[in-house]
């Protein structure tokens, strides 16, 4: 027992920028600010593509799905960071810390996943827009959600198992904000090759994999829109698919940096902010870039406003 509770201890310490206290306050509060655009924009999207008759296309069934990961992505870390930042306590229990790994990883992957997903439905709807209703069914639509997800948690469960495992011999800093596989890993007081290596092969497989579904996608959808006749034609779909296009590079590239090199010499703290990025920027930025280029949610979101003052008039 004694063993036991020197290799898992009973919680964790979260290192964050604890060497620049200064920032804690200042942190603190854009973190706060930042999470509740996030909730806002999401819960907006969520709700108008659900009550808005006019958003009943595939697309919006995966902007909701977007959405709603994007809800309980940023809800995974979030509060736990604010609890550190608020007081002197910077502890996590450690199963607490494993729990989040679990959900975080599940989530980030189902993610990469999703984001593949939804360039696929938008080359159908570009490349083939007389057969798109038919082949982008609500059955397929739903199907393809689901294999994200179960995708996710797959990998979730077999990476975060691996290293669960890993002896830690007491040691209980954890130099992050939150516990994400990568750091966990780099804490064990054993050889973790084999870790790191898998973490690197699947990481590898599930974010190029989605990716090289998004470049090819990208690539038939820009010969096709080249071949629309009318300007305003080739801007709506020009609109549309940059959205996610930036979405893409928003997510993709701080994960790509992070996770297909786990046992680099990357500056901690550049791992640390980049980290921030794709969970809390990340998550927050996605419903302004789909609406602020979206004339449809736009549109969508007056009229539930305009719904929503009436009924208090009435």
């Amino acid at each position: 027992m004694k063993h036991m509770n020197e290799s898992f201890p009973e919680d964790f310490i979260l290192m964050g920028f604890t060497k620049y206290p200064w920032l804690d306050v200042p942190f603190f509060f854009a973190l706060l600010t930042s999470y509740m655009f996030t909730l806002l924009g999401n819960i907006a999207i969520i709700l108008v593509s659900q009550l808005d008759s006019q958003l009943q296309s595939p697309m919006y069934f995966f902007l909701t799905s977007l959405s709603s990961l994007d809800l309980c992505f940023t809800t995974t870390t979030v509060p736990q960071m604010l609890f550190n930042l608020g007081g002197p306590n910077k502890n996590i229990t450690y199963i607490g810390c494993m729990t989040q790994a679990y959900v975080f990883h599940w989530l980030g992957c189902t993610e990469c996943v999703l984001l593949g997903t939804m360039a696929l439905d938008r080359y159908v709807a570009v490349c083939k827009p007389l057969r798109y209703p038919v082949i982008m069914n609500h059955k397929l639509c739903r199907q393809l959600s689901s294999t994200a997800w179960l995708i996710g948690l797959a990998n979730s469960l077999l990476q975060s198992t691996l290293t669960v495992q890993l002896p830690l011999c007491g040691n209980q800093e954890l130099d992050h904000f939150f516990c994400e596989l990568p750091g966990l890993i780099k804490m064990a007081c054993v050889d973790t090759t084999v870790n790191e290596l898998t973490l690197a092969v699947v990481a590898t497989f599930l974010i190029m994999g989605p990716l090289s579904m998004i470049l090819v996608s990208y690539s038939y959808i820009a010969q096709a829109v080249f071949r629309i006749p009318s300007t305003g034609g080739r801007l709506k779909a020009f609109n549309t698919c940059s959205s996610h296009l930036l979405v893409v590079s928003l997510f993709y590239g701080p994960g790509i940096y992070i996770y297909m090199q786990p046992s680099g010499d990357s500056p901690k703290d550049l791992i640390k902010v980049l980290t921030l990025f794709y969970c809390v920027i990340t998550p927050m930025a996605n419903p302004f870039i789909y609406t602020l280029r979206n004339k449809d949610v736009k549109g969508a979101l007056r009229r539930l406003l305009r719904r929503a003052i009436l009924s208090k008039k009435i």
